[in-house]
């Protein structure tokens, strides 16, 4: 691991890709289509036991383009944290942007959800923070916050590494964990 992380660093994860199968080229429109990594619900008892905060952020523009509602999303990510607390894991805010406007302040690779979380809770230092994601853009938006970033190689494993916007790359989010 290129850094060493101490009790009141936060994570940053992306959704679809890190925490739950991705669907190719297509959205998450409902729970029943929602499908967990189980390297993840392993992933995280072991990440929240490392980290004082754990916030996921997540461009959903599913709900932007009409395709689901806003409820079906807050219903997805209701039954996701519970599942996860279910294994011993904890999410401590969800940050989401349905805007279609790729230059959106709010989406990623902008790092508005990063400053939002900030607001929320104030002890956030992004020095002092990582983002793992499984595409560059999730890459940019760490590092525009001034975060370290971890690569998922999760749906994208033949992105090059090394890469200047990826400080360490894993092959999920449990390989992640165990090398804390």
């Amino acid at each position: 691991m290129p850094f060493e992380i101490g009790p009141d660093w936060t994570l940053f994860l992306d959704r679809d890709g890190v925490i739950n199968i991705e669907k190719n080229n297509d959205y998450i429109l409902s729970w029943a289509e929602f499908h967990f990594y189980s390297q993840s619900l392993k992933a995280l008892p072991i990440l929240a036991q490392r980290f004082s905060r754990i916030v996921v952020v997540t461009n959903q523009k599913g709900v932007g383009k009409g395709l689901m509602t806003e409820a079906d999303l807050l219903t997805i990510h209701y039954n996701m944290q519970a599942e996860i607390a279910l294994n011993g894991g904890r999410l401590d805010a969800m940050y989401y942007c349905t805007d279609l406007a790729d230059d959106s302040p709010r989406r990623k690779p902008q790092p508005g959800m990063a400053f939002q979380a900030q607001a929320d809770f104030p002890a956030i230092d992004f020095s002092r923070s990582i983002m793992v994601g499984n595409r560059f853009s999730d890459m940019r938006f760490g590092r525009q916050a001034g975060m370290k970033t971890v690569f998922l190689a999760t749906t994208h494993p033949d992105l090059p590494f090394p890469d200047p916007l990826v400080d360490a790359r894993f092959n999920d989010l449990l390989a992640f964990a165990e090398a804390l």
